[in-house]
């Protein structure tokens, strides 16, 4: 049973940055898809940011050129770094992967204050 252990949320001011981690265990397989949803209260889940096995990455228009993903397929893990955070960021983060099947994380709150 494949599980995704989330880290690295919490509160930070707006301008700053945070870091979000997202582990995968209990695989023998790589993920041919990894990646960050989001959901804020009143709003649908979006995904905000992917990343295939090959490296090939695609962003949300509203965090483009402020959130970077990247992989470690060794480790089956992946990162969000966020900067110039923002208020309209706060959300929980939902760390997503993929075979023929989807796996969710628990999710990690992610609040920006003004």
């Amino acid at each position: 049973q494949v599980q995704l252990v989330e880290s690295g949320g919490g509160l930070v001011q707006s301008g700053g940055s945070l870091r979000l981690s997202c582990a995968a265990s209990g695989s023998m397989f790589s993920f041919n898809f990894m990646g960050w949803y989001r959901q804020a209260p009143g709003k649908q889940r979006e995904l905000v940011a992917g990343i295939t096995s090959g490296g090939i990455t695609n962003y949300a228009d509203s965090v483009k050129g402020r959130f970077t993903i990247s992989r470690d397929n060794a480790k089956n893990t992946v990162y969000l770094q966020m900067n110039s955070l923002k208020p309209e960021d706060t959300a929980v983060y939902y760390c997503n992967a993929r075979t023929s099947s989807f796996y969710w994380g628990q999710g990690t709150q992610v609040t920006v204050s003004s």
